[in-house]
């Protein structure tokens, strides 16, 4: 298992490579002058040459024409792409262009609100999405099965934006119950420890705190949790519609063990595989989701800072929250890979 671990790492190392250097070129291919564009068209000379050195950009992307036609590599280590990676190394994302910030303590900042928000999302997506997914494969072409499918598909099918502004409409426009947006209410604060809102106000003891804090975050964590409960009960469903035609099910059942402890012992824990997959992909996605939830509910988290700063075109944060959400996504497939090996032995590399 060591060794399995080992060498998921390691493979990892080639695809962060790659994510930094899609994320670098996709900067470099904005149409004209980067400079320019991160400053707008009514720039100062003074300013936009300020911003091309800040960022390197009066060096060459890798090599000069000069460079490639006398073979001379020496003013590659001189080039943008390597001062990118050698700013990488040290956790410097650059400065937001707008407000002076750094980029990487503001992310330090949003990063748990959004967390915090997807997480809760996907407990509820995975609490509801998979007992959805057995009752419905255990009861096959059923008035249930049939009522669970199709409330799976408007799940997978209602567009995130809708649901929201119908959230705010019927929750707390119409009946008050829930705030509208926001993640605190005015004279709310509570101590930072993890800086998870729902986790510190219970270390913290502070049930009125929890209280607010559960309310701010319930709309828009259901909005988000609704694609991926769907995908969660209809791949449930697939998965144990195949296990239990298996001959050991058949078997299980012949030497009469109970209903429930054939689902749960034998087809559910042989189901699991192509579930943890979809868990682990519907987590990555949470955040990409979280862009437009964020934006609606006006969550202080990384999604709706993106949002704000491509329309203020300050592409240093843009380039920063795109790379946070492209390393997540990558740890995500390597937790699931781990958990392959631990849910099936036979998983290794030979």
């Amino acid at each position: 298992m060591t060794r399995y671990i080992i060498r998921r790492i390691i493979s990892v190392i080639p695809t962060l490579i790659g994510v930094t250097f899609v994320i670098f070129m996709f900067q470099r291919l904005i149409p004209g002058d980067p400079a320019i564009a991160m400053l707008g068209e009514h720039a100062t000379e003074d300013s936009i040459n300020r911003i091309r050195e800040q960022f390197g950009l009066n060096r060459p992307l890798f090599l000069d024409r000069e460079a490639l036609a006398t073979g001379d590599l020496s003013g590659f280590f001189d080039s943008q792409y390597v001062n990118y990676m050698e700013r990488l190394s040290h956790l410097d994302l650059g400065e937001s262009i707008h407000r002076r910030i750094p980029v990487l303590e503001t992310l330090k900042l949003r990063f748990p609100a959004t967390v915090e928000l997807s997480l809760l999302s996907m407990i509820i997506a995975i609490l509801i999405g998979i007992p959805v997914g057995i009752i419905s494969a255990s009861r096959r072409n059923s008035l249930i099965d049939s009522v669970s499918m199709v409330g799976s598909l408007i799940g997978v099918s209602m567009p995130i934006f809708w649901l929201g502004l119908m959230e705010i409409m019927l929750l707390a426009v119409i009946l008050k119950w829930l705030p509208a947006g926001g993640r605190l209410s005015t004279g709310f604060e509570i101590n930072g420890i993890t800086h998870l809102y729902l986790v510190d106000s219970l270390l913290n003891g502070d049930l009125a705190g929890f209280k607010d804090a559960l309310s701010h975050i319930i709309m828009p964590a259901v909005a988000l949790a609704t694609i991926p409960m769907g995908i969660i009960a209809r791949m449930t469903r697939s998965s144990m519609l195949d296990v239990l035609q298996e001959d050991y099910i058949r078997t299980a059942r012949a030497k009469g063990l109970g209903g429930r402890l054939v689902l749960f012992r034998h087809a559910l824990k042989n189901a699991a595989l192509p579930v943890v997959t979809i868990i682990g992909l519907q987590a990555g996605t949470l955040l990409a989701g979280a862009v437009l939830t964020e934006t609606i509910f006006s969550w202080p988290g990384i999604g709706r800072w993106v949002y704000d700063a491509i329309l203020g075109r300050d592409y240093p944060i843009v380039q920063g929250g795109t790379l946070l959400i492209a390393l997540i996504f990558v740890a995500v497939n390597l937790i699931v890979d781990i958990l392959y090996a631990l849910l099936d032995p036979r998983i290794r590399y030979k």
